[in-house]
């Protein structure tokens, strides 16, 4: 049998330590209702249907003093990353912009399994495209 992963593994900086409070303590309520906890009061309405795709680690970091978040996955959750992210940009950092990349990966070399995608998030708009859309696009 083949085993599949998507990849994917970002920093990102936060403005203070409240801030990385917050988010690691919404990754851990996505987390749970990922698991089939009941939301927590006050849990943003907008991630509420990104919690299905919630397979990926948040910890937190200071570097320079600087508190940050590692997101990390070899499961995938582009998605709910992707509004985890626009989430904290609109709370925290509205005129911010946060860029990552992931790989589809297969340890058996299937003609399907590999890829990868590629994602620009504001506080405004999640802007994202995968290698197969961009061949089936540009293949005349």
């Amino acid at each position: 049998m083949a085993y599949h992963s998507t990849n994917f593994s970002l920093v990102v900086r936060l403005p203070d330590e409240a801030a990385q409070t917050y988010a690691l303590n919404l990754a851990q309520q996505a987390s749970r209702l990922n698991q089939g906890d009941e939301a927590e009061p006050g849990f943003p309405a907008e991630l509420q249907g990104s919690t299905e795709d919630w397979c990926f680690e948040v910890e937190g970091d200071v570097l320079n003093g600087q508190p940050r978040l590692w997101l990390h996955s070899n499961n995938g959750g582009i998605d709910a990353v992707c509004a985890f992210l626009q989430h904290l940009l609109q709370k925290f950092d509205p005129a911010g912009q946060v860029t990552f990349q992931w790989s589809h990966d297969c340890n058996r070399p299937l003609t399907d399994a590999y890829g990868g995608g590629a994602a620009v998030i504001t506080a405004q708009e999640i802007k994202s495209m995968s290698t197969g859309q961009w061949l089936r696009e540009n293949a005349a």
